[in-house]
């Protein structure tokens, strides 16, 4: 029995020094990997146990926070991953959801702002009708009055009457602004206020706000630098159209 003991002493000291000097080969490899089952053993390497995920290699999603918000899933698909992804460069972003007729204004880390409801163009569609935006607002048909989905670089300015605008197409003449109430039997304010989508659609294009929404949060939002706004497709997925990703 002692010489027994001995030769058993001996092999783990044997083990001990081919782990700790990584002298390894294929013999001693199969012999350590049937002595220690819970190392996965390789030829000339020591590995750590399956299920195990160094901490340095995990990926961390980022998550944009929509505070008490309860947005709609395309909404908050998108903004965790702009967050996640960066794609706004770490500028304010908006998400404008034509399907909940809904806007959210974040902050560049993705901390939400401020959301309101919105009135959109008139036509369910994603596209613009090629050079409306140089075209009198009497000769937009019907079917043309859409709010066009995609990602756009927005600043604020003006328009020709001088009133301040968030500009989100330039080119296609489409801008998001204080609500419009020069014709009362639109009932603009009355559709705002409204919880059905259908009463949102009324515009050429553009997105209606309410007032204290456009002083309170994106004008001090867009003061003094860009930022980008991401208008939610109906036609299709937002994966599609960004080419975006869930951070999961």
């Amino acid at each position: 029995m002692m010489l027994a003991w001995v030769k058993n002493c001996a092999t783990l000291f044997c083990f001990g020094l081919l782990i700790s000097g990584s002298i390894l080969n294929q013999a001693s490899a199969a012999a350590i990997a049937a002595y220690l089952p819970g190392l996965k053993v390789q030829e000339g390497t020591v590995t750590t146990p399956p299920g195990k995920i160094e901490p340095e290699r995990a990926h961390r999603a980022k998550r944009a926070n929509f505070k008490k918000e309860c947005p709609s899933h395309e909404a908050r698909h998108v903004a965790e991953w702009v967050v996640d992804s960066r794609n706004n460069f770490s500028l304010p972003f908006v998400i404008v959801d034509k399907v909940d007729a809904k806007v959210f204004v974040f902050r560049p880390d993705g901390e939400l702002r401020g959301a309101a409801r919105v009135l959109l163009g008139l036509t369910r569609g994603d596209d613009s009708a090629p050079g409306i935006g140089d075209r009198k607002l009497s000769s937009i048909r019907p079917e043309e009055r859409t709010t066009p989905a995609g990602r756009f670089v927005a600043s604020l300015g003006h328009n020709l009457q001088g009133t301040e605008i968030l500009w989100v197409d330039y080119d296609a003449a489409i801008s998001l602004h204080r609500v419009v109430t020069t014709k009362p039997r639109e009932r603009r304010l009355q559709r705002l206020s409204s919880l059905t989508t259908v009463d949102k659609r009324i515009t050429y294009g553009c997105i209606n706000v309410p007032v204290a929404f456009f002083n309170n949060v994106v004008r001090p939002a867009f003061t003094g630098t860009n930022g980008i706004v991401y208008v939610l497709p109906e036609t299709k997925s937002a994966s599609e159209l960004f080419g975006s990703y869930d951070p999961d």
